[in-house]
């Protein structure tokens, strides 16, 4: 896999856009990052897992998955060997990453406004 293989899978999920963090690609569901292409000189991807599912991934291939070798990482923040993951293995992390998302509830709905009365 490269990182236009990475892109064009993040791309084809449903409701998927690319925007740009800190001059980094990086893949949005709802506006929440779920996916980026931080070490894409290093020939990897980032998915953002929960710490729980990094674990299980790096457990069931450690020569595809590590974690991001920071504090990131300690969260779940989760590297992809592009040239070692088979394309399906890919799409299917990338589906849970972005259903992480998905699912977890917006820390901006504290600004929302209150409907009027």
């Amino acid at each position: 896999m490269t990182t236009a293989d990475f892109r064009r899978l993040a791309l084809s999920l449903p409701h998927a856009t690319e925007g740009c963090h800190f001059h980094v690609a990086d893949f949005r569901v709802g506006g929440k990052i779920f996916a980026t292409l931080a070490y894409e000189k290093d020939g990897c991807g980032v998915l953002l897992l929960t710490k729980e599912q990094q674990d299980g991934m790096i457990q069931d291939a450690p020569a595809i998955f590590l974690p991001v070798p920071n504090k990131w990482g300690e969260k779940g923040a989760t590297l992809v060997r592009l040239a070692k993951v088979k394309p399906d293995v890919l799409e299917g992390a990338l589906r849970l990453a972005r259903l992480n998302k998905l699912n977890k509830p917006n820390k901006d709905n504290k600004h929302s406004k209150k409907p009027k009365r």
